[in-house]
């Protein structure tokens, strides 16, 4: 029991960090082990030097990919971007995350809604559910691939930090790894053994996010406003974005931040792009 109460503590904690607020965590709940790790989740840019052992890797693949999957249509797969010179063409087009080439490991993780026009072509059956659904499919499998995939490899003592700026340049990473028409790459994932802890990010407080039989917005915006107070003080941003668009501000919170980010084009291109994989977007 007191190796419970201990594991329902750090959960309790971080959870409480999470989301500023207190959780009551009953040291009899089953998977309390589990629970904790989800809670306490971090990102991770700095990798020490370890290598990431094929057949560790191996297993991590197998465990991401016994994800839950739509009508087990199976359109998450993943890419290892082991040749160095695919990787430094790929760091170089995102030059301001230096970890995609420092990483011991990068993976693209793409949805494939590939396979299922070519199960239809042998099995002589027509293909007619060719619209936007079959675009969302594929990139929900492909999510919970990656998300599966991160759980895996934190599990065994690995930190990973998704990237999804491989969306600004999906087709020159297309054409690089030769992906077909129907797979696309949803995002990148750098993973190897931590050099530093990391923090846990704090999370939109549940009020503003969970709802009961309808969707409300019930002191939406003072909520983020104490969220973005909170935040500032335990993860504080390095920098704060366009100083010369929008002057600095003395309280630079996640709203902030987030308003600032979306008042920048980004990945106008990729309906386009997605169109021309070959997928009805209508």
């Amino acid at each position: 029991m007191a190796r419970d109460d201990l594991v329902a503590g750090r959960l309790a904690r971080a959870l409480e960090t999470r989301f500023g607020e207190k959780f009551a965590v009953d040291a009899a709940q089953p998977g309390l082990a589990d629970l904790a790790h989800l809670a306490e989740h971090r990102s991770h840019r700095t990798y020490d030097a370890q290598p990431v052992a094929p057949a560790l890797l191996r297993l991590l693949f197998a465990c991401a990919l016994s994800a839950p999957s739509k009508s087990d249509l199976q359109q998450g797969d993943i890419v290892l971007v082991a040749d160095v010179a695919k990787r430094k063409a790929i760091a170089s087009l995102i030059p301001d995350m230096p970890w995609v080439k420092a990483a011991p490991v990068f993976l693209i993780f793409c949805g494939n809604n590939r396979r299922q026009r070519q199960l239809a072509e042998w099995r002589g059956k027509p293909f007619v559910n060719d619209h936007l659904d079959a675009f969302m499919n594929a990139a929900v499998d492909a999510g919970i691939v990656l998300a599966n995939f991160i759980r895996a490899a934190s599990a065994a003592g690995l930190g990973c930090c998704p990237i999804s700026a491989v969306r600004n340049h999906a087709a020159a990473i297309s054409d690089l790894l030769e992906l077909p028409d129907w797979v696309f790459p949803l995002a990148g994932l750098c993973v190897g053994y931590p050099a530093e802890a990391g923090k846990i990010t704090p999370r939109l407080p549940l009020a503003v996010t969970v709802h009961t039989d309808r969707f409300t917005e019930t002191d939406t915006r003072a909520q983020i406003d104490a969220y973005d107070q909170r935040r500032a003080k335990l993860v504080p941003y390095a920098k704060q974005r366009d100083n010369s668009r929008f002057g600095k501000v003395k309280l630079y919170g996640w709203s902030e931040d987030k308003a600032r980010q979306y008042a920048e084009p980004e990945r106008a291109d990729w309906g386009a792009f997605i169109k021309a994989r070959g997928f009805r977007l209508e």
